[in-house]
């Protein structure tokens, strides 16, 4: 990708001795309010420099539905003249999601003799340093709380010990920084050295696991599982992508760019949509109208809207559209294309959080005496939409409505809390 151009016994789990994970490896994030994240399945590409809005209109017509855009980083070599917040609002507005990049600090034993290094006496401060600036690129652009950047670490030399722990904390401590600011942490790494390496500590207390893995193997295969160097129950739920092809010109539209080949059931960076209400209509602060009022728009107000829920039905729909600001207006009043059901390009409400410990069961219901349905394996992302109470597990009543239906119990989940609910998730 680098361009050199430019202690209990649980009935729930049965499980002993096993407590929620309050630091590393699954460290809490804190998501502020009107936080969404997008998970993004299929196939993407990434570019040196963001194409022009009629190269990406052009490109509509070819199987990539998301693309990769350098945001920031010292070692980051290409100009990006189109790269605004108007750009991502227009190419967003097309359909294509946006995956962040941030070319950052590179290993000390990086064979990338140009780029500027991780400093071996810092990698902590720096990590910190990198993420720090990559939100606010991020948020510059437009790009919401609950979506993921990914830092882009080269290859390196894996058999300098002193280096890979250098890269680890380096990582480290960009993914606690992104979680603390509400954002989701994305690596993209070489398969033979950083992905193989945080597979190596993956269940490490010293270190805090990244969300999401994107891993670089140019095999022409875009297979998401048996990877050689990440076992298949490391980053398991819609946390993995793999650059499966190398620098090289496609062309669609009668447009030629030269592009990496990838794909993607991962987190992707998250924006808001402009719509108009169609009449005077309140905002609340859940998908109901028994939530209170906190704001009125006029009719013809343009607003911001991040995602769709379900909630009471008004008039022909029970959908309602999230604003970046954390209010709810029913989608009834709102000029997306539907009245009736979602509308895309907008994704579906979640939040997701690791879970702390393996084995976690799904049930069919809140508490341990639904159905178990599936099961979630120790940093697995929970992509929780709502919460509500249940049964009591360890110190918390608090459970997880999931994606896919199924329910989880929040003491293992790493939300804010194990006794409460965690804001902004709403209540079920």
């Amino acid at each position: 990708m680098f361009k050199l151009v430019a202690g209990m016994a649980i009935g729930a789990l049965g499980l002993a001795g096993v407590v929620p994970a309050a630091a590393e490896p699954a460290t809490n994030v804190v998501y502020p309010g009107g936080s969404i994240a997008t998970r993004y399945v299929g196939l993407a590409f990434d570019t040196c420099t963001a194409p022009t809005l009629a190269q990406m209109t052009a490109w509509k017509s070819s199987p990539y539905k998301a693309m990769g855009i350098y945001i920031g980083g010292v070692n980051r070599s290409c100009a990006q003249p189109q790269l605004t917040a108007s750009w991502v609002s227009s190419v967003t507005r097309m359909g294509w999601r946006l995956i962040p990049i941030y070319l950052g600090l590179q290993a000390p034993c990086s064979n990338r003799t140009t780029s500027q290094k991780i400093s071996a006496s810092a990698p902590g401060t720096q990590g910190t340093a990198a993420a720090t600036d990559a939100f606010n690129k991020a948020r510059a652009l437009g790009l919401l709380a609950g979506g993921a950047i990914y830092g882009d670490m080269e290859h390196y030399d894996v058999n300098n010990t002193n280096c890979g722990a250098t890269v680890l904390s380096f990582l480290s401590a960009w993914t606690k920084e992104l979680h603390r600011r509400g954002f989701l942490s994305g690596v993209y790494v070489h398969q033979d050295s950083g992905a193989l390496q945080l597979a190596q500590v993956y269940n490490s207390t010293s270190y805090a696991r990244p969300d999401a893995v994107w891993i670089a193997r140019w095999d022409q295969s875009s297979s998401l599982i048996n990877w050689p160097t990440v076992s298949n129950n490391y980053w398991t739920v819609g946390q993995r992508a793999k650059q499966y092809n190398g620098d090289h010109n496609e062309t669609y539209g009668g447009v030629t760019l030269n592009i990496d080949n990838d794909r993607f059931d991962a987190p992707v960076g998250s924006v808001g949509y402009a719509y108009q209400t169609t009449t005077a209509v309140s905002a609340r602060s859940g998908p109901t109208t028994a939530y209170p009022v906190v704001a009125t728009y006029p009719s013809g107000t343009t607003v911001q809207v991040s995602c769709q829920t379900y909630g009471t039905k008004v008039g022909t729909t029970t959908v309602w559209n999230k604003l970046i600001n954390g209010s709810y207006l029913t989608d009834y009043y709102v000029n997306t294309p539907s009245n009736t059901t979602y509308s895309s390009p907008l994704p579906g409400c979640s939040l997701p959080f690791q879970t702390t410990t393996s084995g976690l069961s799904r049930r069919s219901g809140p508490g341990t005496s639904y159905a178990v349905v599936g099961s979630l394996g120790a940093g697995a992302l929970a992509w929780v939409t709502c919460q509500l109470p249940g049964s009591k597990v360890g110190t918390t009543s608090v459970w997880n409505r999931l994606t896919d239906g199924s329910y989880v119990t929040d003491y293992y989940v790493a939300t804010a809390s194990n006794t409460t609910y965690t804001a902004p998730l709403r209540r079920c």
